[in-house]
């Protein structure tokens, strides 16, 4: 262990902060400067977005896990000296907010990133707020000063008019050249407050996040608020009530760096040797076995799933490894929930629950390039409230589920709030655009050079699926948006079973607003015709609410031209050969059975 390694820094020299923004506002170059600038990883090793680990954050240029890193800064100033800084860096797109909170649970401040040729957006208004609701000291940065197009006087006037942040209070730089870098640390240091010092105190250190290590197991990651940690120490999670022991500990960086001893202020990692998901809750409280502290922290409230899907193996017959896999990446996703289901069409697999879309898209990905799984996932389905005339209320997400409608009183469907920052030309088409999708409006704030801040509340049914893609194309680009659950509303919902050859397919089958039943029928018939290849019989296809059918489309059959071999004639021949033809299309297509292709569900998944 490097000198480095062992020294022990006082409270009053360290400082935790995560850094938050809109998402593309900079967040991961930042990092990557601080990280160059404090010589935390070597010249020959940096690389764009160091601190994002998965390669589908490379590839996508987005940021979807948190990560953390101890960073050790020397201050010019002699009168700053050595600090260690423990930065947190945090995902920018609205469906990973839950990854953005736990991080802020753990720290004393945050920069708070503009694009200087953006302005302000929606996510860089709600991710203010989650700060301020944590208590922490804000610091504003403007980021991409040197762009052609950077409006940087404006940007400030902006964050004076939003937030009330006066210009002195402003670090204006430049992500990718380095520009007003040591600035930016000089004013993290002087103004981000140390953490308090209780070493003294019982064990508390908050879990906010984990990942999986093929060797050592889970690995957790914590920050200290109370007490000291060593290896060898007996310790218990509080809601669990698990105990463990400690092989090791140490701060987090580019490689883990191992230490003798974590103590109350500091951020790192510790390894127990848990080796199951189910033995760990995020936002949990680790604690000494033997002195406890006397309550848990006020930790972070657990994850809430806001649409479900099913996902199934290709290949039923590998459900047992693709649980294994599944399994090691719930442990690097704290906020992928799943359970067992079955599926008479695709056979084993799980029920999983996912923070929006994107979320959903990137599990599949991972999936498939991390661990090899190929999949298939049903539509996404949001959870529904039935209240039954037996006065009982069941949360149903899975259209298998739905209850008879006999014994349903009325259902409630989530709704959200919609925050929309956009041009106020393209207001006409926003507030059209939520009508289409049975929302309803809220309040309007115009802001200065013809911006509108605009509040909405929409179904979330309504919202999972293209919303966001509607509304840039309807802005050109230019709106932003921000959302969180609102509450629950009366609905008319209905179950729409899709039926291939007259046999019911459980996977395809939807629950929906019943106006809007037979438009998505339709669509998803549309996409199920041009996807499963023709066969030697007619396919009919149809979209039924119980015994009534409200869509169909056909696919036509292959036909061999059985009369090439006529050479004129009588036409009686030609006519009797079409007959016998006929006849055996009309055996086959009852016995004959229809397999649909993996292709299908993912297009009917994308529409």
């Amino acid at each position: 262990m490097s000198a480095e390694e062992r020294t022990i820094f006082a409270n009053k020299k360290i400082r935790n902060f995560s850094i938050i923004a809109h998402i593309d506002h900079g967040k991961s170059t930042l990092s990557d400067r601080l990280i160059e600038f404090t010589q935390a990883a070597p010249k020959r090793n940096m690389q764009e977005q160091m601190l994002d680990s998965l390669d589908i954050e490379k590839e996508r240029g987005i940021t979807v896990k948190s990560a953390a890193i101890s960073l050790i800064y020397r201050s010019k100033k002699k009168t700053n000296g050595e600090h260690l800084l423990n930065l947190i860096d945090t995902p920018g797109h609205v469906d990973f907010n839950f990854e953005v909170k736990r991080s802020l649970g753990s720290c004393e401040g945050a920069l708070l990133v503009v694009d200087a040729s953006q302005g302000i957006q929606a996510q860089t208004l709600s991710n203010f707020y989650l700060a301020l609701e944590s208590n922490l000291h804000i610091i504003p940065v403007i980021n991409k000063i040197d762009l052609p197009h950077a409006d940087v006087e404006q940007t400030k006037r902006q964050l004076f008019e939003e937030f009330s942040f006066q210009e002195e209070e402003i670090i204006c730089v430049s992500a990718k050249s380095g520009k007003n870098i040591e600035e930016l640390l000089e004013r993290i240091v002087e103004k981000i407050p140390a953490p308090a010092d209780l070493g003294g105190d019982p064990l508390q250190a908050l879990v906010f996040d984990s990942f999986y290590d093929t060797f050592r197991g889970v690995i957790i990651c914590v920050r200290l608020f109370s007490g000291i940690l060593k290896p060898g120490d007996k310790t218990k999670f509080f809601a669990t009530g698990k105990t463990y022991v400690v092989e090791e500990l140490g701060w987090l960086g580019v490689q883990r760096k191992k230490r003798e001893q974590l103590k109350a202020g500091e951020v790192g990692y510790v390894i127990l040797s848990i080796k199951s998901t189910t033995e760990l809750k995020m936002g949990d409280t680790l604690t000494h076995q033997q002195h406890p502290c006397a309550s848990a922290l006020q930790g972070l409230s657990e994850v809430k799933a806001m649409i479900f899907a099913g996902v199934f193996p290709t290949e039923s017959d590998k459900a047992a490894e693709f649980k294994v896999k599944l399994e090691k990446l719930a442990l690097n996703d704290a906020s992928l929930s799943y359970e067992v289901d079955n599926s008479a069409m695709l056979g084993l697999g799980f029920r999983c629950g996912f923070l929006g879309l994107l979320h959903l898209e990137i599990t599949q990905e991972r999936l498939s390039k991390e661990f090899s799984v190929e999949t298939i996932i049903t539509a996404p389905s949001v959870t529904y409230r039935f209240y039954l005339k037996n006065s009982k209320m069941q949360s149903i997400n899975d259209p298998e589920k739905f209850p008879d409608p006999s014994l349903v009183e009325r259902i409630e469907e989530p709704y959200i709030k919609v925050l929309i920052i956009s041009p106020t030309t393209y207001l006409g088409s926003v507030m059209e655009l939520v009508q289409m999708r049975r929302g309803e409006h809220g309040s309007l704030n115009y802001q200065k050079r013809s911006r509108v801040e605009a509040e909405f509340f929409v179904p979330l049914s309504e919202f999972i699926f293209d919303f966001y893609d509607k509304l840039k194309s309807l802005t050109r680009g230019y709106a932003s948006l921000d959302y969180d659950f609102y509450d629950y509303r009366p609905a008319e919902v209905v179950k729409v079973d899709i039926l291939v050859n007259k046999e019911r397919v459980d996977a395809l089958s939807f629950m929906v607003h019943h106006e809007k039943a037979r438009q998505r029928s339709v669509k998803i018939l549309k996409k199920l015709r041009d996807e499963i290849p023709k066969h030697m019989f007619l396919i009919p296809l149809q979209a039924a609410i119980g015994a009534k059918v409200i869509a169909r489309e056909t696919i036509s059959a292959l036909r061999k031209d059985v009369t090439s071999k006529c050479y004129g004639g009588d036409i009686t021949r030609k006519r009797k050969l079409l007959e016998k033809q006929k006849e055996g299309k009309k055996r086959m297509k009852s016995v004959g059975s229809v397999d649909i292709p993996q292709k299908a569900f993912l297009s009917i998944l994308k529409s």
